[in-house]
């Protein structure tokens, strides 16, 4: 029997090895996730997949199906692969990604249109058949909407669109997701999002919000930047011992 299910496909946690400001575990994360009445979550860490037995179980005991998944680079891009169980190879390409993961995968554009090197720009549309899915993320404002193009790719190429938190913090998560009408499975809910029976659940974030989000920004890049340098001074300190 299907129903609406509220579901996240894009989500961070503390174990994530490229974002060491995460201050949540993926337990924690589960916790609030039941608390907001999700049904079924997505941990896509970067460069690596966080599904366990023991998490799945976690999950389960709170009504959350946990679906595995990971936020892969692709040829340098962010590229999100929903129910991944392969172990991650870098470097991917888009010429092979399909065969990498398999069948059974949803991958996802995220974030496709924000001002990053990371996300997939113009390479979108460049490799529309690899993809099953577009993402409309939580970070967009009345006045800035990066997930505009976003939408307009969906109704050119006929793809389908989905709303993920991509929550960095916990605050974040609820802020926008999917409700997709399905039986509660893997299998029945990718093939929902593909059939498009998948509806976005957002609202524009608050003027405030958007000075919080862009002052953390910079504190974010500042403090990746010092780090950099100090790795780069560590190694020439070493090399000239």
């Amino acid at each position: 029997m299907t129903q609406k299910l509220k579901v996240d496909f894009h989500v961070h946690t503390g174990e994530d090895p490229k974002d060491r400001d995460i201050r949540y575990s993926a337990k924690q994360l589960l916790d609030k996730a039941a608390e907001y009445d999700f049904d079924v979550i997505t941990i896509a860490n970067h460069m690596t997949v966080l599904y366990t037995k023991e998490l799945r179980q976690y999950a389960e005991k709170r009504g959350i199906l946990l679906i595995p998944g990971i936020e892969a680079y692709v040829e340098g891009k962010h590229v999100l692969i929903v129910n991944c169980r392969q172990r991650y190879y870098p470097p991917l390409k888009f010429a092979n990604l399909r065969f990498h993961v398999g069948n059974d995968a949803l991958i996802i554009a995220p974030h496709p249109f924000y001002p990053r090197s990371c996300c997939l720009q113009e390479k979108l549309e460049e490799h529309i058949e690899v993809f099953d899915a577009v993402e409309y993320s939580h970070l967009h404002f009345r006045l800035i909407n990066f997930n505009k193009k976003a939408v307009a790719i969906t109704e050119k190429y006929n793809l389908p669109l989905v709303g993920t938190s991509d929550a960095h913090t916990l605050k974040q998560l609820h802020t926008t997701y999917s409700l997709v009408d399905a039986e509660k499975s893997t299998p029945a809910i990718l093939k929902a999002v593909r059939d498009k029976r998948v509806q976005i659940v957002t609202k524009p974030l608050s003027t405030a919000k958007l000075l919080q989000e862009g002052s953390k920004a910079v504190y974010s890049f500042s403090g990746k930047f010092i780090r950099r340098k100090l790795r780069t001074l560590n190694h020439s300190s070493e090399s000239l011992e």
